[in-house]
């Protein structure tokens, strides 16, 4: 099956209804992803092109039909697509082909290839956890590394236990679950390249559908590297009135009660408290986005959102709230600015259209709204 997206035309297997047969995957549903990689390429290189350096060098390290690779490649990088099942391989050799464009593929295991070649970006968006690549990905990316991660269910908590043995944390399964699962496996990133002197910050991510996704910059150092730690820490939550804090440190220190009902805490982490995102390279990235993008006005609409979010490592959900309150809720636009009448700081968030983001502690959020 032959399909058109941005400005290239690829030979994928299965139908458009299935997105897989046989070996290699296609997923029509990560288009968004896609669009939003091609916009963050090109707001990276003219970043980094002002000083005369610009980015060149692009791996997608597990490329599957090779589509990823090959609009990086139609959009002026130097592309290698790396997988260690011949089918892709010679898949990705023809749509390299198919729309003019040089392209390296590389049948081999992308953490073979990672540690023996450096890319200016590395990208990583395997089917499941992107975990057993990342000691790699962290070592061979020069300059941004793009990390994927589809297993939802154990970042979130609501697998615990293979969260905590994959990502090295405490998650817990909370009502912002999608927003834990992106701290999750930002922290693992970061802990992952600190252990190589590596400082992996991330400047632009999201949580759309059924994946996590973040770009980080890197950077070698040391000190860099022990900077970023300092942003890791715990959140402690109370699954009864929905009360959060937050505190810095790779130790935990919860209190023994919630201070607002009284009922146990749970304890996650540790998590990114840090902005998971560069508001200034957000905006970069918007910019970049393009009619010829298939889901451009969706992409433009969650850059926007995004740019405006608070950076609490929390978010709260509205309805959620009414529902405790056993009252009918109002409009999000009247709620947030009931919330900064009352002193707060308050913003929509990307993970859902009822979802918010707030200063105020959920005592707070309460009396502000009667």
């Amino acid at each position: 099956m032959r399909i058109e997206e941005g400005s290239i035309e690829v030979e994928v297997p299965g139908e458009a209804t299935d997105g897989k047969e046989g070996e290699v995957f296609y997923n029509p549903e990560m288009e968004l992803n896609r669009d939003l990689t091609v916009a963050t390429l090109r707001a990276y290189r003219e970043r980094e092109g002002g000083d005369g350096g610009e980015p060149t060098t692009y791996l997608d390290a597990t490329a599957a039909s090779g589509i990823r690779g090959v609009r990086a490649a139609a959009d002026g990088w130097t592309a290698t697509t790396c997988d260690v099942d011949p089918d892709a391989v010679e898949l990705a050799a023809e749509n390299f082909e198919r729309n003019g464009l040089d392209g390296e593929t590389v049948h081999d295991d992308a953490n073979v290839l990672m540690h023996q070649q450096r890319f200016d970006v590395v990208d990583v968006d395997p089917f499941g956890t992107p975990i057993p690549f990342a000691d790699a990905a962290v070592r061979s990316a020069q300059g941004l590394l793009c990390v994927t991660a589809t297993d939802t269910a154990p970042l979130c908590g609501a697998h615990f236990e293979s969260g905590v043995r994959k990502y090295g944390a405490v998650p817990r399964n909370t009502e912002y679950h999608a927003e834990m699962g992106l701290r999750v496996l930002v922290s693992a990133l970061v802990r992952t390249a600190a252990k190589f002197d590596v400082a992996a910050r991330p400047v632009f991510s999201h949580v759309t559908d059924h994946y996590a996704r973040t770009y980080l910059d890197v950077e070698q150092g040391a000190r860099a590297a022990n900077a970023l730690l300092d942003e890791l820490g715990h959140v402690d939550h109370c699954q009864h009135c929905l009360y959060r804090e937050h505190e810095r440190g790779l130790l935990a220190d919860p209190r023994e009660a919630c201070p607002n009902c009284g009922h146990h805490l749970q304890t996650a982490g540790p998590i990114w408290l840090g902005d998971p995102h560069d508001p200034e390279f957000v905006a970069a990235v918007r910019e970049q986005v393009t009619d010829e993008f298939g889901t451009a006005d969706r992409a433009r609409d969650l850059l926007s959102t995004i740019e405006g979010e608070l950076s609490t490592p929390t978010h709260y959900d509205q309805h959620r709230l009414y529902k405790r309150w056993n009252e009918s809720a109002v409009g999000m636009d009247d709620f947030l600015a009931a919330l900064r009448e009352a002193g707060y700081e308050a913003s929509r968030s990307h993970y859902g259209g009822t979802t918010f983001k707030t200063t105020a502690d959920v005592a707070d959020i309460e009396a502000a709204l009667h």
